[in-house]
């Protein structure tokens, strides 16, 4: 249920950073930080659902799984502390993709690891 409450609110962020209002030609365009901020969410939610994936197909021990989500749940901790000024920096965002690199690494490791379901 946490990680279904946990996808489903990474979700609702990208889809609420991707709304643009009614009259779409007068809509300032999105600022270097809505980008990064658009581009970091999209990738919460992609590893999120790999994740889950892997619970479901067995890839994934539920120990794995509650490993693999509380990194997900830090690295969405870090992205709330950098837009805590409303913007998040070219530092912040290099910071929090690194670790979203970090994270995806071990995501691949754990669902192809040689374990016994």
């Amino acid at each position: 249920m946490k990680t279904t409450a946990l996808i489903a609110s990474l979700i609702a962020a990208v889809a609420a950073s991707f709304t643009l209002p009614a009259a779409a030609q007068t809509a300032p365009a999105p600022t270097a930080s809505e980008l990064r901020q658009q581009r970091i969410d999209a990738r919460q939610v992609r590893q999120a659902q790999r994740i889950e994936q892997g619970k479901a197909s067995g890839q994934l021990t539920e120990k794995e799984a509650a490993n693999l989500q509380k990194r997900q749940e830090n690295i969405q901790k870090m992205e709330t502390k950098a837009q805590a000024d409303g913007k998040i920096t070219k530092k912040e965002a290099r910071r929090i993709e690194n670790r979203q690199d970090k994270s995806n690494r071990r995501i691949y490791k754990q669902k192809h690891d040689a374990q016994t379901k």
